[in-house]
Formats: C-alpha cells, structure tokens, sequence
C-alpha cells in the first residue's frame, strides 16, 4: 500500500480483551453476540495453519511494476478466498493486471465491504537479511518472532490474518456476523491504474450499494502499542517526464560523445530545467501554475485532532524513527504536521538518464527521465492535476517533455461520526487503548474508489499487530510478539473477529 509510516499513534495499551470474554457491543450487551472463548480456541489451534497460509502466499511473487508472476498472485489470492468461505469468487479481467470480485452470504442483516490488494514492491535481494520471497521466520529483538519477506505487512500479512478469523469463526462453528463484498486489485503498487474498471461494474456497484463501509485490514500498532485512526488519505499520482532529443528537436538523437556539448543542446539539462519550475527554489512547495486553485484547508477540527496528537507524541523519538534532524524549513512540530496533512506534494522519486556505471564515459545523452509522484489533498482530483502540469510545461517551453502517466487517484475522506469509524473507536477502546484520530493519512490508498459517487461510502482501515519495512528492504510483520503493548498474528486475528461483531450491530 502507499502508504506513510505516521508516528501519530499514541496510547498505552492497558490490556488486551480477554478471548473468553463476552463482547460488549456499542456499550452494551448484545444477547445475539457469541461467547468468543471457542473462536479463540480456533485461532490458538489454527496458528501454525495461518503461519504458513502467510508463507504460502509471500512465497509467490505478485510484482506488478515488473509484470511478474501476476496471473498465479490473482489466482492463489482467489483460492486462498475460496477456502476462506467466498462462495463466489471471480476473476475480473482489466486493461492490466485481473482484479478479484468475491462475496460471502452468511444470511445477516448486515453487508460489509472489503479491500484487498495482492500485488507487492519491487525488491533488491542484496539488501534483505533474509530473501525476499522465502518468508523466513526470525526472532527480531524487541518485537519476538517476525516473518520477514516482500509483502508481509503491506498487505499480505494482515489480509492473512483476515482470512485467519474467518477459518476461526467457522471453525468454532459460528456463522459470520456480517455478509461480506470484497474487491481485489493487483496494481495498487502502481496506483491502481485499472481499479476503477472493477468496481465500476454493474454487478459489483449492485452488491457494494449493500454494504454499509469498506475497510481494508492493516497492521495499525507502533511499536509501543498505540494506534491511530485516519480519516482520509492524500490522492497520488505517478508518472515519468521523459526528455529526449528526437522529440525536442535539439540535442542528440543518440548518445555521443560529451566533447560535442560546446554546439549541442543537452535534453538532460532540459529535464532539469523543467523540474525546477514545478517547485519553489527550495524545492518544497508545488509551483504548477492554479496547483493551489482546489485545495481545502484545514478545519478547526482537524487542526484540534493533529494538536491532540502532537502533546501525545515524543518529537525526538519520532525524527529518531525516521532519521531525520530536521523537519522541512525547521517548522515546530505542530506546523510540520500540519503541513503534512494540508500539503500537496511535488516529489521527485528518481532521476536516470546517460550513464551511471562506475568511473565516466564522457557522454552527452540523448534521454533523460525523471520518475515523479505527486501527492494530492481534497478537493484536488488526478486528472485536473495531470493536466495542469501538461499546461504548465508547454507554457514554459517545455511542451516537448513527454508526460506518461502510470496510475492515479483522488484523495479520500470518511467522517468522524461515520459507523465505521465509531466501529474501530469502540473496538479499540474495549481493548484499553486510546487512539488519536489523523485527519489524513500522508500516503495514499485508492479508498476514493468507494469514497466518492457512486458508491459513496465510509472507507478506512483497522487492525492490530505489527509490522514495518514497506516499500523498504526487511519487510517484517510480527508473528509471536514478545513486546506485551504489540498483538502478534494471533491477537490481530481476534481483533477482527471483534471488528466484524461490532460492525454487525451498527446502526
């Protein structure tokens, strides 16, 4: 997921709620909710089962980025839902990688929709302490037994232990609380380019219009146990400025020789050129010509929620984290946070172009390619963004830049008082914990899918347990927890046997 890794998570975990207790519900007893003891008699019995469902599908490179080993992700993502109890699971095909659109009738009276992504990063095996694709369990200090490997916390892992509590339930004999609709992609690594061409169809708008909210399960635990709530996310866009010789016109169509710089143009030098109009001379603000024309401030509320979170944190500790000394223009904490939630953002992932190998090759390349993302806030949408950048170039000379876009989406926002939010408040605070709420999460997820018309619903996320390394060599996700604040595999499934009560009685 693109997701940031926000230190915004603060409260101490008093104690987790009790696999044997009865579950109270929105604060009150609920004569339709089940003892949980025999679930978690499940869960405990099933473990090494879900363990190795994990492996089993981290084992299989699912890298969408590279075209690898997609076909096989999309089909063990689809039996691995079958053996969960979907009764109907479908391939749906896309312009890119198969989506999966899957449904789960327990007779309730109440829908829930889900969202699952099965692709994964890209990897770098000689940066891993164990290789990417085996899932290796490992004890890590100060967290227990983790299970290294691409994919195990974003998302493989915790939609594993998703599926954990739905063997669980099932198990024990219970019938699900809720109906489920979920739907799947396998390019949300790449910005989810296709997504909307799955839940866009008529069967799938049918069933989501069911559901109450969509939610995707997420390892939501910091390492001292806190957890956070967001209710939103920044939209993202992806995308390549290519400069070339052949199409500007200028400057070498093929790569020569550097001493013929005195009487050619460079398209590398343009490139650069170009970048550094779509930012301030710092480089930290969006210069886009009308870059700023739809975006929202901050509400009062929201500014409170961010305050809230900031006297709750540790700021050292937090740039610690991170390593980093300095947050941009030395900012005091509150405005770097709320700079992060307000902000759009024009970043520069990578930059390639000529030769990069060891020692000089005295060359004037005839390409050079900036790899951007950009960062979106609401009421920003990806195609006005997109094409106000094209303007912005031609109108600077720089038309001849070509702009490819790979994937995008808008920003998202849930309310507050939304059931599902309440939903994740109740089930977090039974357990002893309390969480702040994050006005926006300051990377990205394709939840404006289900956000904005026409399914026009409540989209978040929820879950315990633990893990980090997204995007990053050593991906981990806790396993066996030895750190008493932070659920391993076993407790995150008990929380969403927990989630997936609470919902069934919102109202």
């Amino acid at each position: 997921m693109m997701r940031a890794g926000m230190m915004d998570r603060r409260g101490l975990l008093a104690g987790a709620a009790a696999g044997g207790a009865m579950l109270t519900l929105g604060g009150r007893a609920s004569a339709a909710t089940p003892d949980l003891k025999a679930i978690r008699a499940q869960i405990d019995k099933r473990h090494d089962e879900a363990v190795q469902r994990l492996q089993t599908w981290i084992r299989q490179p699912s890298i969408c980025a590279e075209g690898v080993g997609m076909e096989e992700g999309c089909k063990l993502t689809m039996e691995m839902l079958k053996d969960a109890g979907f009764q109907s699971v479908t391939r749906m095909p896309t312009d890119g990688a198969p989506g999966i659109f899957a449904t789960l009738d327990a007779g309730a009276p109440r829908t829930v929709g889900l969202y699952f992504m099965y692709d994964v990063k890209q990897v770098n095996p000689a940066e891993w302490i164990s290789p990417p694709f085996e899932a290796n369990l490992m004890d890590k200090p100060g967290f227990g037994k983790v299970l290294y490997g691409r994919g195990a916390v974003n998302q493989k892992g915790p939609e594993a232990t998703f599926l954990a509590a739905l063997h669980a339930i099932r198990g024990a004999g219970k019938k699900l609380p809720v109906n489920l609709v979920l739907v799947a992609e396998g390019e949300e690594e790449i910005a989810s380019p296709h997504f909307p061409q799955v839940v866009r169809r008529p069967e799938v708008l049918k069933a989501l219009s069911k559901c109450g909210e969509v939610w995707m399960p997420m390892a939501g635990q910091d390492p001292d146990g806190s957890v956070g709530i967001n209710l939103g996310a920044k939209g993202a866009v992806e995308l390549e400025l290519i400069s070339t010789g052949a199409k500007w016109g200028r400057g070498p169509a093929n790569d020569i020789h550097s001493s013929l710089k005195a009487v050619l143009d460079s398209p590398a030098w343009h490139l650069v050129q170009a970048l550094t109009t779509l930012v301030s001379a710092d480089g930290n603000d969006p210069a886009i010509d009308g870059w700023y024309e739809h975006v929202k401030p901050l509400t009062a509320r929201q500014k409170e929620l961010i305050a809230q979170a900031v006297a709750a944190q540790d700021e050292k500790e937090v740039m610690k984290q991170m390593g980093v000394q300095h947050w941009v223009r030395d900012l005091p904490y509150q405005a770097a946070m709320e700079r992060l939630a307000a902000e759009p953002t024009v970043n520069i992932q990578g930059l390639v172009g000529g030769y990069t190998g060891v020692g000089g090759k005295t060359i004037l390349p005839s390409r050079a390619v900036a790899k951007i993302d950009l960062r979106l806030v609401p009421d920003q949408t990806a195609a006005d963004c997109i094409a106000k950048l094209k303007a912005h170039l031609a109108k600077r000379g720089f038309g001849d830049i070509e702009v490819k876009v790979t994937g995008g989406y808008d920003p998202t926002q849930t309310e507050e008082t939304s059931g599902l939010i309440q939903s994740e408040l109740a089930v977090y605070r039974r357990r002893g914990l309390t969480p702040l709420m994050n006005p926006r999460l300051a990377g990205s997820w394709p939840g404006y899918i289900f956000t904005g018309a026409p399914v026009s619903k409540p989209a978040g996320h929820f879950g315990l347990g633990h893990g980090s390394g997204a995007h990053a060599p050593n991906e981990y996700y806790v396993i066996e927890s030895s750190n008493p604040k932070v659920e391993g595999m076993d407790g995150a499934t008990q929380s969403y046997v927990e989630f997936l009560y609470q919902l069934a009685s919102t109202r």
